[in-house]
Order: C-alpha cells, then sequence, then structure tokens
C-alpha cells in the first residue's frame, strides 16, 4: 500500500511540476472528444426526430373543389377509400373544410388579424396518408399527382431523406474528429510525459542504477497520462451534456423539434469516452516512456558512451 500511495504521490508531483504543459494536454483531449461527442449528440437528435417524423401522416394530398373540376364530399370519400386499399398505404385520414379551419385556427392562435382574413371555404379538403414504409413515398406522391381531383400532395419523405444524410454525414465526421484529434491528444500527451522525463531524469537514473525496474519507474508517468486524459474526457462529457440540458428547454418552445436525448445515451457513450481518455493518456504515456527508457538502457551496458 505505501508502494502504490508513493507512485501517486510520485504522478501528482509531475502534474503540478509541469502544469503548463499538462493543462496544454488536457485542453487537447477536451477539445477533441467535446468534438466527437457532441456530433453525436446532434446525430442521435436527428435520429430520434427523425423516428417522431416517420410516425403519423408521411403525405399530405388536398383536393380540388368540385367547381374547380374535383369531387364531391361523397366522392372524395370513395376516393380515399380507394387509396386505402393501396399496398403502400396503412390508413388514411379524410379532413373536411371545417376540419381543415380548426387546424388553421390552431396553428395561427397567437395571431388573431390572420385568422380573421381567411375564409373556410378556401382552405381545401385534404387526405392525411400514413404509409407502410416511409421509403415507399415517391411510388405514392407520383400515383396522387396523377389523380385529376388531386389539387397539391405534399411529402415529409424529402425532409427525413436528407436528415438520413445528414446524419450518416456526422457519424463520418464524429469519428473522423474522434480519430483525428484523439491521435492529437496521445502525441501532445506523449510529449508531455517526455518533458516531465528530461525534467527528472537524474532521478530517473538514480533510480535505475538502485535497482528500480522500468515498471517501477514507468507507473507515475503512467499515473500522469491516465489523470491528463481522464481529466479531458470527464470535461468534454460535462460539457457536451450540461449543453445538451440546455437544449431540453429550448425544446419546450419549439414544439415540433424534439431536444431531448435519453440519460442512457450520455451514461453509456459518457463511460466510452471516459475509457477512451484514459487509454489515450495511458498509451500517450508509453509513447513517451519507451523511447527514453531504452536510451537509458543502452546508456547502463558496460563499454558504452
Amino acid at each position: 500500500m505505501s508502494r502504490l500511495a508513493f507512485l501517486v504521490r510520485e504522478a501528482l508531483v509531475n502534474l503540478r511540476r509541469n502544469a503548463l504543459v499538462v493543462t496544454g494536454a488536457v485542453l487537447a483531449v477536451f477539445i477533441s472528444l467535446s468534438l466527437a461527442f457532441g456530433a453525436l449528440v446532434l446525430n442521435e437528435l436527428l435520429r430520434i426526430n427523425t423516428l417522431a417524423w416517420q410516425e403519423g401522416t408521411h403525405v399530405v394530398a388536398f383536393l380540388k373543389d368540385p367547381a374547380e373540376g374535383g369531387l364531391d364530399q361523397a366522392g372524395q370519400l370513395a376516393l380515399m377509400a380507394e387509396i386505402e386499399a393501396w399496398d403502400e398505404v396503412r390508413s388514411v385520414r379524410y379532413v373536411d373544410k371545417a376540419q381543415a379551419y380548426e387546424e388553421f385556427r390552431q396553428l395561427f392562435a397567437d395571431r388573431p388579424e390572420l385568422i380573421e382574413t381567411v375564409n373556410p371555404a378556401v382552405l381545401p379538403a385534404s387526405y392525411r396518408i400514413e404509409l407502410t414504409d416511409i421509403d415507399l413515398y415517391r411510388d405514392v406522391v407520383f400515383r396522387l399527382r396523377a389523380m385529376p381531383a388531386v389539387l397539391e400532395v405534399r411529402s415529409f419523405g424529402e425532409q427525413i431523406d436528407q436528415l438520413s444524410t445528414l446524419s450518416t454525414v456526422l457519424n463520418f465526421l464524429g469519428l473522423g474528429l474522434a480519430l483525428v484529434l484523439g491521435v492529437s491528444a496521445v502525441i501532445l500527451i506523449a510529449n508531455t510525459i517526455r518533458m516531465a522525463i528530461y525534467a527528472r531524469r537524474e532521478e530517473v537514473s538514480i533510480m535505475k542504477l538502485v535497482g528500480a525496474s522500468n515498471w517501477f519507474i514507468r507507473v507515475p508517468f503512467l499515473l500522469e497520462g491516465l489523470i491528463e486524459g481522464l481529466l479531458g474526457a470527464g470535461l468534454s462529457v460535462l460539457t457536451v451534456w450540461i449543453a445538451a440540458q440546455n437544449l431540453r428547454t429550448l425544446g419546450s418552445s419549439i414544439p415540433l423539434i424534439r431536444f431531448t436525448i435519453s440519460d442512457q445515451f450520455f451514461l453509456r457513450w459518457g463511460v466510452l469516452f471516459l475509457l477512451f481518455g484514459a487509454t489515450a493518456g495511458v498509451v500517450g504515456s508509453l509513447l513517451g516512456l519507451s523511447r527514453y527508457l531504452r536510451e537509458a538502457d543502452g546508456g547502463a551496458k558496460p563499454g558504452t558512451v
């Protein structure tokens, strides 16, 4: 136990002696992992909202009035039954003019002057269509637009496609940032350890002369790298988590977009990022130590200068 306490104390002494360089290493880990973790959080938000938008109405078909060449209400209901029989369609909901006007009033409840200027008769009836698979929206839109009774067709499929593409880009971006900036953090930690060894080279040489093993010499520096990596990773996880909590409050003012991410997501990825930071610190320490100890072992051989 006393030996372990000695090694931990030595690691803390090294951190204090090289506070400026250690701060740079911690910041490197913090920045790299914050960017990578932030990309993961944005990707998760996109995934949550994409799933939410995939539920319910996928396609809206607005209908022509009878005076404009459209069908009467009975004909519209008959056409709805025909569309509902399509293999791609799960369900169809008919919204008449009165229901459309009620929806309009709810959407623009904070703008009464706009509601007063709208005549309920000009709002078209519509079909609200839910598909069995959102990827089939193109075929359904094409068939609906070919119908003479349909005035206009709108689909959320294109927006979902764009979100899926953006999600893929964010995945690659997060992975790329984690790799590139993670390597940078490892290199900076390695340089930090080398500077710490150089500052204590006489002490390390004396330890080797009295028979200290390479691993006994390594452990304080490995602990130093481990602490640097954990500090940087911990700060990144905390920062991104705080930013996500602030987004939750923003979500209450934008009801159409979900900004809430589960605590399980942060727990799972937070632990992984902490492990990554610790691993980066240990790997950087090993890289910084290996060359020096090889040179020290070579210099200690008899007959060498």
